[in-house]
This record gives C-alpha cells, structure tokens and sequence, in this order.
C-alpha cells in the first residue's frame, strides 16, 4: 500500500482537529456528560470511522478496506476492556463527574501517542526480522492465560510504581483544583490529584499496549 506523505500530514492533521475540537467543547464549559451525549460522540466518531475505512476501500483495494474493519473492530472490542480499567481508576481517585470526559480524552491521547511509537517500531521490526511475529504470538497467549487466569478476581485498581514514585516525588494536594494539574501553596508547587489520574491512566494503557499492537499486527502489516 503507497501511502503518499501529504496523505499522512492529513490522517495525522485531520485526527488532531477532531481531538481539538473535543477538548475546546470540554474547556468552553466543564459538565457532567450525559448517556445522550455520550451516544452521540460515539456514532460521531464511529462515522469517521466508517468514512475512513471506505476510502481505505475506494483507493487502496478490496484487501486493505477488510484489513482496516477487522482491525478496527478488533482494536474497538479491546478498547471496551480498557475502558472499564479506566473507570476504576477514576473512581479509586474520586474524579469529579464534570472532569471525568476531560480525564478519557487526556487518556485518548496518551494512548495514540504511545501507540504510534509501537506501531513504528513494530512495522520496522516485522520487516526486519520474521521471528518477531513469534514473539507477537507468545504475548497475545501469555495475556488469554492470564485473563482465564485472573477471571474470578474482583478489578481492584492497586497505584503502579510510576503512580507511588511520583507520590514521593511531589507534595499532592487532598482536594482537587478545578482541571489543573499543578498549584502553588505557601510558595511550594503541588501536583493535584488531575495529574496523577493522569499519570495512572497512562501508565495503564502502556500496558494495554503490549496486548493491543501484536493484535493487529496478527490482522495487518501495513503501518497506515
């Protein structure tokens, strides 16, 4: 599949804008959102999707429009886990419902970042070396042991050792600050319980991660 550079400046373009636009919706006016709104920013976004997928179709070919579905689906059926996990950890963190949809969207973008980076170094790897395909297929068995595994456990989010290094690092404030992640008291900066969600929501989804990109390498090779 030839993807041209200006083609890539305006996937990558087009996806920030979409971004943008939702955080300027959520800084105009923080609120609790509700399950119609909520519905509608999914078929939104869905649409795109769709939009995307069928010019995937139109221009590149019948076997890379079926690529892009099943991989979306794929990603989508995955994301729904991830999804819960970070509804947890909002709740362990006692996350304002009017913060909440800021909180996912931050979460959003930390997950297409690092993403991006594994994507790349995946499609670089797989073209250099066939056996990373078998080390792909080990992780994927390794985490449907572990599901079957941990199936009975009751999800209890427990802090990581980034989330406990960066309590020890910095002073955090008990009560929350609006949206913003650090404050100053008595001449001294403080992080506030926003930047920590934040750092705990990351660093999560750099776990969902190692399940997540050797998943759809299985389905596709091209990094697009």
């Amino acid at each position: 599949m030839s993807v041209p550079l200006w083609l890539w400046i305006a996937t990558v373009g087009g996806l920030l804008a979409l971004i943008a636009l939702d955080l300027v919706i959520v800084d105009r006016k923080p609120h609790e959102v509700t399950t119609g709104e909520a519905a509608r920013w999914v078929v939104f976004y869905i649409a795109v999707a769709i939009a995307f997928g069928v010019g995937v179709w139109v221009f590149a070919g019948h076997d890379f429009g079926v690529q892009f579905f099943t991989g979306y689906i794929t990603e989508y059926s995955l994301s729904v886990d991830n999804l819960f996990i970070f509804m947890i950890i909002m709740t362990s963190f006692k996350v304002p419902a009017i913060h909440q949809h800021r909180v996912l969207l931050i979460g959003i973008l930390l997950a297409l970042a690092m993403r991006s980076v594994f994507i790349a170094v995946g499609a670089a790897l797989i073209a250099q070396f066939v056996w990373v395909f078998f080390l792909f297929g080990a992780v994927l068995v390794w985490t449907a042991v572990s599901m079957v595994r941990n199936k009975d456990e009751e999800e209890e989010y427990e802090e990581n050792a980034l989330t406990r290094w960066v309590r020890k690092l910095f002073p955090v404030t008990e009560e929350w600050h609006g949206h913003k992640s650090f404050v100053k008291k008595d001449g001294k900066r403080w992080i506030t319980p926003m930047f920590l969600v934040i750092v705990a929501i990351g660093s999560a989804d750099l776990l969902f991660a190692v399940d997540s990109i050797p998943a759809i390498f299985g389905i596709t090779q091209e990094a697009f």
